[in-house]
């Protein structure tokens, strides 16, 4: 296996490679400027804290750089950094490339499914809008699934290139929602990276004390979201291993197999279980975002020559 060199800071191609232009962002979206404001190096920032900030500065990304306008999502559910988001979507992009001449495929004929899609549909919003791809979104959650059909619903751009299938089994991931004639040219996972809940209101209040530099007692959850999204028994080595050991049986329904791996010392668990499932290939693209790096471990059944095959109807 190849490990991919690890560049520093976000991909070349990702937008929010600069700081946010807060001037602009307000034309976006107007209502920004009420949570703007001068902070101590005398430059424009909001408060990271306050969830209210953190959602209004999303819908304006949204809208400035993605051509969302109407985008919400339910009181106390996952609130993602987009920047983060999008880079997983450019380095599947360049991953597509090395498969199609150097060039990205684009349009809706290339198809992503996104497990995991949430309450907020970034990944298909950021995907299609950049790249024009279509997808498919699954949840174990119906609120979750109703979220994101108003945000296609509600942008016609959306319309027609994103669709969302309800897992009704919470032990099955692939299995009731890829189809025996789907054909998907990558998948896309986050997975819910704590083992409790107990866990996960740990690691939310370690993040806002880092942003406000002050010690908490508790930590809201409402922009670190809701159980699903964030932690599962097991947590992420438990989900990603079952996420693999299922993928074989779909092997030929897609071309890569990928998914968001946080913790480094989680990867040997990790290429432990797609070692015994035996794929013709993976390996692992490391993200780097602020000081945090998080890796994309990626992999695939197609041999060499059934990758070509896939990649001429390109």
């Amino acid at each position: 296996m190849a490990h991919k060199e690890h560049k520093k800071g976000l991909h070349p191609r990702n937008p929010h490679n600069k700081r946010y232009d807060f001037p602009e962002l307000i034309k976006s979206l107007p209502k920004l400027g009420d949570y703007v404001f001068e902070n101590k190096y005398d430059e424009l920032s909001i408060d990271f804290a306050n969830a209210e900030a953190v959602l209004c500065l999303n819908k304006a990304l949204l809208a400035h750089f993605y051509n969302i306008k109407k985008w919400s999502i339910p009181e106390g559910y996952l609130c993602p950094p987009i920047p983060g988001r999008a880079d997983y979507l450019h380095y599947i992009a360049d991953l597509l490339a090395e498969f199609n001449d150097k060039k990205i495929p684009t349009g809706k004929n290339i198809k992503g499914l996104d497990v995991g899609i949430g309450s907020n549909c970034i990944y298909p919003i950021v995907g299609n809008s950049v790249y024009g791809w279509s997808f498919v979104g699954s949840d174990i959650e119906k609120e979750s699934l109703e979220s994101s059909e108003s945000i296609i619903a509600s942008n016609d751009s959306l319309v027609g290139n994103v669709e969302c299938r309800l897992q009704l089994n919470h032990d099955s991931i692939f299995t009731g929602i890829i189809k025996e004639d789907d054909r998907f040219d990558f998948t896309l996972c986050n997975p819910p990276f704590h083992r409790s809940q107990k866990e996960a209101e740990a690691g939310s209040k370690r993040k806002v004390q880092n942003l406000t530099k002050q010690l908490i007692d508790k930590a809201s959850l409402n922009f670190g979201g809701k159980k699903n999204e964030l932690w599962c028994k097991g947590g992420e080595v438990s989900f990603v291993k079952a996420m693999i050991k299922q993928s074989k049986r779909f092997g030929k329904n897609c071309f890569w197999f990928s998914t968001i791996v946080s913790k480094k010392d989680n990867l040997p668990y990790i290429y432990e279980a797609i070692d015994k499932i035996k794929p013709v290939e993976y390996d692992t693209i490391e993200m780097q975002h602020g000081q945090k790096i998080s890796r994309i471990v990626i992999w695939t059944f197609l041999t060499k020559e059934e990758q070509q095959e896939w990649a001429s109807k390109w």
